[in-house]
């Protein structure tokens, strides 16, 4: 006995479904290994292996209350030996500074260099990545952007991740509270214009 439409074209609408996540999943992969690749390259002249320049680019873009040893293991989701292990030799080569927060000792905070600032200037990222997104409009790198962060989101909350998103996209962002200069509503704490544009291990999406 044939099978109604109804289940028939449900079938065929799941595996059209699967087929094409597949498809974007191997693209996906495809792009990023090719960065990681890039990466490797980058890094085997200075010594250094992949994992290093990532973690490098990370400090760079995050702030004040990610750039510690316990905000670098959440945002990669590795063990915190690999960790200790990679700020050893990027502190090492002189990459990387570690201090003492002022208010809990416990607290490091790592900070890049001046070497580690001009290593990620002419690395990253990639320059092979920069000439392949010059192939792209305005218009179009707006819409892949917002299309990969709407993915990244979604990845993020069906793993219950920590979104490590942008501070003043944050809702505890208070813009302007202490007049040219911004509030975190977390931690009462006043945020420079700088400080707004860096990722928060603590940022939380606003509700809309």
């Amino acid at each position: 006995m044939p099978a109604p439409r109804a289940l028939v074209k449900k079938v065929l609408s799941r595996y059209n479904n699967c087929v094409k996540a597949n498809h974007l999943f191997l693209l996906l992969e495809r792009l990023g290994n090719l960065l990681r690749s890039k990466e490797r390259e980058a890094g085997g002249s200075q010594g250094l292996q992949a994992i290093h320049l990532q973690v490098l680019s990370f400090l760079s873009s995050c702030n004040k209350y990610s750039n510690t040893p316990a905000g670098i293991t959440e945002y990669f989701g590795i063990t915190k030996g690999t960790i200790s292990q990679t700020l050893n030799v990027l502190e090492k080569n002189k990459l990387i500074t570690r201090s003492a927060d002022k208010k809990d000792l416990r607290v490091v905070h790592v900070e890049l260099t001046k070497k580690a600032v001009d290593l990620l200037k002419n690395e990253i990222p990639p320059a092979v990545f920069k000439e392949a997104l010059s192939e792209l409009n305005d218009i179009e790198r707006k819409t892949l952007t917002n299309l990969l962060y709407k993915l990244l989101v979604a990845l993020q909350h069906n793993n219950n991740g920590k979104t490590f998103g942008v501070c003043k996209t944050c809702r505890h962002f208070k813009a302007n509270a202490f007049g040219r200069h911004h509030q975190c509503g977390l931690t009462n704490e006043k945020l420079f214009n700088n400080e707004a544009s860096k990722i928060c291990r603590e940022h939380e999406r606003m509700v809309s």
